[in-house]
């Protein structure tokens, strides 16, 4: 197995704005605040040279968005490229991860697919699908 190439990590955060402006001067300005109402989502990310850290605030019901993140703040995902989804999900599920209902499906940047890595995981999901665009090799991602 070759060593994993991190696409992104997202972490849940009570003020976009505030935990935006912390990051500030560790990672320079943000791409933009995208609003996603359809799933209950604000997204800012800052783009390192070897990751993106992706702030996300829940907003208004945010029924789907929580139902698949959680409540809890902080650390949420970890997402890697992977160049095949299903071989990944066979993998992960053979390991002890457990698929979450209605993955894999299309998502943002690609097919992708969320699980949990056990029964209390420090973080709540595992998540596949396709790169960035315009990053390198842009590939398929895995979360955990």
């Amino acid at each position: 197995m070759t060593a994993p190439h991190i696409d992104h990590i997202g972490i849940i955060v009570a003020d976009l704005e505030q935990a935006a402006d912390k990051l500030r001067p560790l990672f320079g300005e943000h791409a933009g605040i995208r609003e996603l109402p359809g799933v209950g989502l604000r997204v800012a990310e800052f783009h390192a040279a070897n990751v993106v850290i992706e702030l996300l605030q829940y907003s208004g019901d945010a029924a789907f968005a929580r139902g698949i993140m959680g409540e809890r703040l902080g650390l949420n995902h970890i997402s890697a490229r992977v160049d095949d989804v299903d071989r990944s999900v066979s993998e992960l599920t053979a390991a002890g991860f457990t698929r979450m209902r209605g993955f894999p499906r299309q998502g943002a940047h690609g097919r992708l697919f969320r699980a949990r890595p056990g029964d209390r995981p420090a973080v709540r999901g595992l998540q596949a699908g396709a790169g960035r665009p315009g990053r390198v090799n842009p590939g398929r991602t895995r979360s955990a």
